[in-house]
């Protein structure tokens, strides 16, 4: 393994429970080849690091100011007045031109209320497997390991592997979770260290799928059919995103999808919209597009369930 090799890591969450068996360490990895209209984290999205402005942070810059001195390309100036509940006070906080932020993060490493802070840290293979370790413990106890996400984790291809394969090298269960969106040769390459695949699929007719996520889903199906040849156990994941991809028809057509993949498919997962994410595109200063969606009820989510049981699937609401 390649001691010098790192990956772009974007968030690390120890006890999670909905992604994969057991208690489980998710990793996050930047970049995705996706533009999902629904997408919760657009940090994820981009495969550099990037600074991201958390307003309600700010001290003010009567207080500080640092960031305005040290920014290389101008790119922070005084900005509006604001109440702010932390400092108890009308504070004047800063304003960050994305134009002309290069994402140097000179202004994150000097910002004492984290206001300022990046969405992307390197990292290698044995930095992650050291907090990782810390997280054995509860996967015995539960049948947990690891789960690499993203972003798509595949367009990191060879840290990706090398990842799993030091979790494998360590007798941890292994997830991947995965769009489907990327070339099979890698996918035939590291699946042999993937107990279990956790495998979106969005929308089955092509043209839809090029609407909502920004790519056809030819190769996304394709390489589900592939991966079901090869007896890899895969958990089918399907967004409800209500006026978008929740049709009766639609909904038929992937349950037929799944019912066709055979025994590899263990479970399909319906995960209900939500609009948790909307905070972190004012962050990074981005327009998130489905601002005016209602997430659906239980009503809704409970016929969702009981259509695609109807093929005979396993079917767990997220």
């Amino acid at each position: 393994m390649n001691k010098e090799l790192t990956g772009k890591v974007f968030d690390i969450q120890g006890f999670t429970v909905n992604d994969g068996p057991g208690v489980r360490t998710e990793i996050f990895l930047k970049g995705c080849p996706l533009r999902c209209l629904w997408c919760h984290s657009p940090e994820s999205q981009a495969p550099y690091s990037q600074v991201a402005w958390y307003e309600v942070r700010c001290i003010g810059v009567e207080n500080c100011g640092k960031c305005l001195e040290i920014c290389p390309k101008g790119a922070l100036k005084k900005g509006n007045t604001i109440y702010s509940k932390t400092q108890k006070a009308e504070i004047q906080i800063i304003e960050l031109d994305r134009e002309a932020c290069d994402n140097c993060g000179k202004c994150t490493e000097v910002c004492p209320a984290d206001a300022l802070a990046m969405a992307g840290t390197d990292m290698t293979v044995d930095e992650l497997m050291a907090r990782i370790d810390k997280d054995r413990p509860f996967y015995r106890r539960s049948g947990g390991g690891v789960t690499i996400s993203g972003g798509e984790p595949m367009l990191q291809y060879r840290f990706t592997k090398a990842l799993l394969q030091e979790c494998k090298n360590k007798g941890l269960h292994t997830c991947l979770d995965t769009s489907g969106y990327a070339k099979w040769e890698y996918y035939k390459d590291i699946l042999k260290y993937v107990d279990l695949v956790l495998y979106d699929i969005k929308h089955m007719d092509t043209e839809q799928s090029r609407v909502l996520t920004g790519v056809p889903n030819e190769l996304i199906l394709e390489n589900a059919r592939k991966m079901a040849a090869e007896g890899t156990a895969l958990q089918i994941r399907i967004p409800i995103i209500p006026g978008y991809n929740d049709s009766e028809e639609n909904l038929r057509a992937t349950s037929q999808f799944c019912l066709e993949l055979g025994p590899a498919v263990k479970l399909v997962q319906i995960l209900p919209y939500h609009r948790l994410g909307k905070v972190k595109y004012e962050r990074l200063q981005k327009k998130y597009e489905l601002a005016s969606i209602e997430p659906p009820g239980n009503d809704h989510m409970d016929h969702c369930k009981t259509l695609i049981e109807s093929y005979g699937l396993k079917v767990q609401i997220h």
